[in-house]
């Protein structure tokens, strides 16, 4: 394979973004089909919700293959090149596994309509993962549940994470809605595990897996999980007391008390696969616990100044955000670079952002959801004078680097696609393929 046809692969794949988003399992079914069902040649787990699917999906591959299995793992969107969103064994398949999946996806795709570029993307990752024999496959949806391309899967188990006013556009106006969606990914028979807490949401879930006779675990009633008292702001060890088990001094690789509640959902999988017969030990999740990586999701850079980059791409994961920064970095001088997509709620989240740093430079990525920076600047000067504009990120984060004192923080957030350029220009990548 030469480079030129890589180029080219992403070239025509990248070009499906003119024809949009389009929800339904017809042409999914279909190009599957042609494949010969590659989704049916392994087990997988299916994860949906607004937040933490990355982080729990992740940290479940990581303890299958912390077990000895063979893991694939299918997430979006990329930060920096495209072979992320398809993992198997913690390794991105190579440039020719891309081409090779695209091409077969490709010449079997379905006549009647365009597939999209999830829809391709989809089909790529089921096809890759049954060429590569994998044992289990980890599968996050791309939006919503219910009409995403991978509800094509028949899982072994389901997670719904949790739910927040997103994408109402397509997937509806209100928490009962939105949980209507995501909760479209439950099947017969197949065990649920949420940690949603919104009545309507909860009710919705219930019927739906009522519905099934699939049996739900909710996490505050069924399985709990309580901070170690001795922590600190960086010691998120924590005791888990589940459905059958309790483990104690457990602890995540993963920043963020928010990944405490992941890390729930996480051992309530567990569980459930334990009960099913797959062979986990808990020696086996801690090792998985204490290796899973998640980048651009609360990651600390060993850069001078020190930097963290958050994608911290709605309200709740700023929220997220600014709690981490309280507990971690009380005393620092903070640079923010942020840049936020026109789909979010801007204000709201430098409401909760900008009190915490000292200054803030506007940035905007490449991608034409983006909110001009002069408009997000607007914002910022509602809480505070010290705000710059740096248009190009790349420039915003050299610059932050710069003129930031060696011994304070740079945070970097607002979208997966201002880190994704942000950790393309610190790894001298030049610029990430397009998202």
């Amino acid at each position: 394979m030469t480079q030129s046809q890589y180029d080219k692969c992403l070239a025509e794949m990248f070009g499906l973004r003119r024809f949009g988003i389009k929800l339904g399992l017809d042409i999914i079914d279909a190009m599957l089909k042609a494949l010969d069902r590659p989704e049916r040649k392994f087990a997988c787990i299916h994860v949906a919700g607004t937040n933490g699917k990355g982080s729990i999906a992740s940290a479940l591959a990581a303890i299958l293959q912390a077990a000895g299995l063979r893991v694939g793992l299918y997430t979006s969107p990329h930060l920096v090149r495209f072979n992320e969103r398809i993992c198997i064994n913690n390794q991105y398949i190579s440039d020719q596994e891309v081409v090779n999946a695209w091409q077969a996806a490709r010449d079997e795709a379905p006549k009647e309509r365009e597939a999209t570029f999830f829809e391709y993307t989809t089909a790529m990752a089921l096809y890759a993962f049954a060429r590569a024999e994998v044992d289990w496959a980890v599968i996050e949806t791309g939006m919503g549940g219910r009409m995403d391309a991978t509800n094509i899967l028949q899982p072994r188990l389901c997670i719904i994470s949790n739910i927040s006013l997103e994408h109402r556009f397509y997937l509806g106006s209100t928490i009962a809605q939105i949980t209507g969606e995501k909760a479209g990914i439950i099947k017969p028979g197949t065990p649920v595990i949420t940690g949603v807490h919104q009545k309507s949401a909860i009710e919705v879930i219930e019927k739906k897996a009522a519905r099934n006779n699939a049996p739900v675990f909710r996490k505050g009633r069924d399985f709990r999980i309580r901070r170690s008292p001795k922590a600190d702001a960086r010691d998120f060890s924590f005791t888990y007391t589940g459905i059958d088990h309790k483990w104690t001094d457990m602890r995540s690789s993963l920043q963020g008390i928010h990944q405490l509640d992941n890390a729930a959902l996480v051992l309530a999988a567990c569980e459930v696969l334990m009960d099913q017969g797959t062979a986990i030990d808990v020696s086996r999740i801690k090792d998985g616990l204490a290796n899973v990586r998640w980048p651009g999701r609360l990651e600390m850079v060993d850069t001078t100044p020190p930097m963290i980059l958050d994608g911290a791409h709605n309200l709740i994961a700023a929220r997220r955000l600014a709690a981490f920064l309280s507990d971690t970095a009380p005393n620092k001088n903070i640079t923010l670079v942020i840049g936020i997509l026109d789909d979010k709620p801007c204000q709201a989240m430098l409401n909760t952002l900008v009190p915490l740093c000292q200054r803030v430079i506007v940035t905007r990525p490449v991608i034409d959801r983006s909110l001009p920076a002069r408009v997000i600047e607007a914002g910022v000067r509602k809480l505070t004078d010290h705000v710059e504009i740096v248009e190009s990120v790349r420039d915003a984060v050299f610059y932050a680097m710069e003129s930031t004192a060696d011994t304070d923080l740079i945070c970097v957030a607002g979208s997966l696609y201002v880190v994704g350029e942000a950790k393309a220009a610190l790894e001298g990548a030049g610029a990430p393929e397009p998202v």
